[in-house]
C-alpha cells in the first residue's frame, strides 16, 4: 500500500491539537484587517485593547480569577517558568526552599535544576506507584524557608490526576498555623485544560498555567494566572504590558484564539469527558487482552480521560512509533518537549520502574476527533507490528504473574532485565 494513500489516525493530542475552525474564524480577523498595537491611542489601537480585554475577562471568568490576575504567555513553558523564576526573584530574601514533584514537566524541572544552581533547595517529592502524589508527603516536605510549591494537575505522559484542591487545603493550613502567606502554590494545568474543573479558588493554587496548543488553540500562547497580592519579577524588560509582568507587544489573534478555545473546551468538558473515558478504556482493554505482556501505566481511574500509556515489554516504544506512523498511527513516547531526546522517561521511572519498561512505554492521547473506528484500526496494526519488533529486540524482562496480574500496583518489584540469546548471521 502506498503510504501517501494510508489514512492517517492522530492519537498525540496531548503533544498538540488541530486548531478549532470556531477559533480560527475568531482570530481571522485580527490576522489581518485588526492589525492594531493595543498601546495606541488611536482608533486601531482602541480596538485592538478592548479586544484584548474582553478576551482577559473572559479566561477569568472561567476559571473564577480576576481580569487583572490573567498574564498572556508564549505557552506553558513560559508561564511555569515565570512562576518558578518570578517567585524566586521577588521572594528569595525571605526564602530558598522549593518543594515539587519527581513527575514534572521538564518546563518546571529544568527551572528547578537552574534555580538551584543560584543556591535555592529544591525537594523532590516522590508520587507513589500510581502515578499520584501522597498531598501530606508534600504538606510534611514545607519548611520556614520554603517560598513555593510546585504540582502539575494532570501529567503530560501517563496522565495521572493530582489531587491539587486537597494539596491547596493542606498548604493553607500550614500557612494558618505559622501564620506566613508562603509557601505560594503553582500548578501546570496545561493537560487538564478541557477535561478537569479550573476553578482557581476551589483548588486554592497562586498560580495556574495554561497553553492554547492543547485546547484546540493557536500555538504560541498561553495564559498564567496569578493570584492579586502575589508578587512576581519579569522575566524580561522592555515595556509595560501585562501589568509590568510581561513586557512585549501582545500576540492580539494568538490571544483571542486562546480565549475561545478555552471557552468551547470548558462547554463541552463534561460531553467529551464521558465520550473519551469510555472510548480510553475500551482502547486499554483491547491492548492489554491482545497484546501479551502490555502494562498500563499510571492509576487506571484517576487519570485524563483522553490518556493510555502502556508498557510493551522486550521492545523499544521508539520503533513501535515508526513503524505505527507507517501504517498511518500517530503517537508518542511520552513528552513532546523530549521527543528528540532518547533518555528513558523520568516519570515511568518515578514510578518504580526500570528503565527497559521506561524505554518501552507508548502513549496514546484522544481527541475530538478520535472515534471506536480508529482504535479497531490501531488494533489490526499494533499486534502485529509488537510480534515483528520482539522478533529482532535483543530484551527480555522476566516478571512474576502477580505484578502483570495488578498492573495499576506495579511498581517494579520482582524484575529481572536478561539480553535474549541472539544470532545476527
Amino acid at each position: 500500500m502506498d503510504p501517501q494513500n494510508i489514512r492517517r489516525i492522530y492519537l498525540d493530542h496531548a503533544a498538540s491539537t488541530p486548531l478549532d475552525s470556531r477559533v480560527k474564524d475568531a482570530m481571522e480577523p485580527y490576522l489581518a484587517d485588526e492589525f492594531g498595537n493595543a498601546g495606541g491611542l488611536y482608533r486601531e489601537g482602541r480596538r485592538a485593547k478592548d479586544a484584548l480585554d474582553n478576551a482577559r475577562i473572559q479566561i477569568a471568568d472561567i476559571l473564577g480569577a480576576h481580569a487583572d490576575e490573567i498574564i498572556f504567555t508564549s505557552g506553558g513553558t513560559e508561564g511555569d517558568t515565570l512562576a518558578l523564576f518570578g517567585t524566586a526573584r521577588a521572594h528569595g530574601d525571605k526564602g530558598k526552599h522549593i518543594v515539587t514533584t519527581s513527575i514534572e514537566h521538564h518546563a518546571v524541572l529544568s527551572a528547578c535544576e537552574a534555580l538551584e544552581k543560584d543556591g535555592f533547595e529544591v525537594t523532590y517529592v516522590d508520587v507513589e506507584p500510581n502515578g499520584i502524589v501522597d498531598p501530606k508527603k508534600i504538606q510534611a516536605a514545607l519548611r520556614e524557608d520554603t517560598i513555593l510549591v510546585s504540582v502539575m494537575f494532570a501529567n503530560n505522559e501517563i496522565g495521572t490526576i493530582q489531587p491539587i484542591a486537597e494539596i491547596g487545603q493542606l498548604i493553607q493550613e500550614w500557612r494558618d498555623e505559622h501564620k506566613t502567606r508562603m509557601p505560594y502554590f503553582h500548578t501546570d494545568a496545561c493537560q487538564a485544560v478541557g477535561y478537569l474543573r479550573m476553578r482557581v479558588e476551589e483548588l486554592g493554587v497562586d498560580f495556574l498555567v495554561l497553553n492554547g496548543s492543547k485546547i484546540y488553540g493557536p500555538k504560541g500562547v498561553g495564559a498564567l494566572y496569578a493570584r492579586r497580592g502575589v508578587k512576581i519579577k519579569p522575566l524580561f524588560y522592555g515595556g509595560s504590558q501585562e501589568g509590568r509582568r510581561r513586557a512585549g507587544t501582545e500576540n492580539i489573534a494568538g490571544i483571542i484564539g486562546l480565549a475561545k478555545a478555552l471557552e468551547i473546551a470548558d462547554a463541552e468538558r463534561e460531553e467529551e469527558f464521558t465520550r473519551l473515558t469510555e472510548l480510553r478504556d475500551y482502547a486499554v482493554l483491547r491492548i492489554t487482552k491482545e497484546i501479551e505482556r502490555a502494562v498500563p501505566n499510571g492509576d487506571l481511574v484517576q487519570r485524563l480521560p483522553n490518556n493510555i500509556n502502556i508498557s510493551i515489554l522486550d521492545i523499544e516504544g521508539e520503533a513501535v512509533i515508526l513503524y505505527l506512523d507507517a501504517h498511518g498511527v500517530a503517537c508518542s513516547t511520552g513528552s513532546a518537549c523530549t521527543s528528540e531526546s532518547l533518555d528513558p522517561s523520568h516519570v515511568i521511572l518515578a514510578l518504580g520502574k526500570p528503565y527497559e519498561y521506561a524505554h518501552a512505554s507508548i502513549r496514546f492521547t484522544l481527541g475530538r476527533g478520535t472515534t471506536k473506528e480508529d482504535i479497531d484500526r490501531l488494533m489490526e496494526v499494533l499486534p502485529e507490528v509488537t510480534k515483528t519488533l520482539r522478533k529482532i529486540s535483543p530484551i527480555k524482562i522476566e516478571t512474576d504473574a502477580k505484578s502483570m496480574s495488578h498492573p495499576e500496583a506495579f511498581a517494579g518489584e520482582n524484575l529481572r532485565v536478561k539480553a535474549k540469546s541472539k544470532s545476527y548471521k
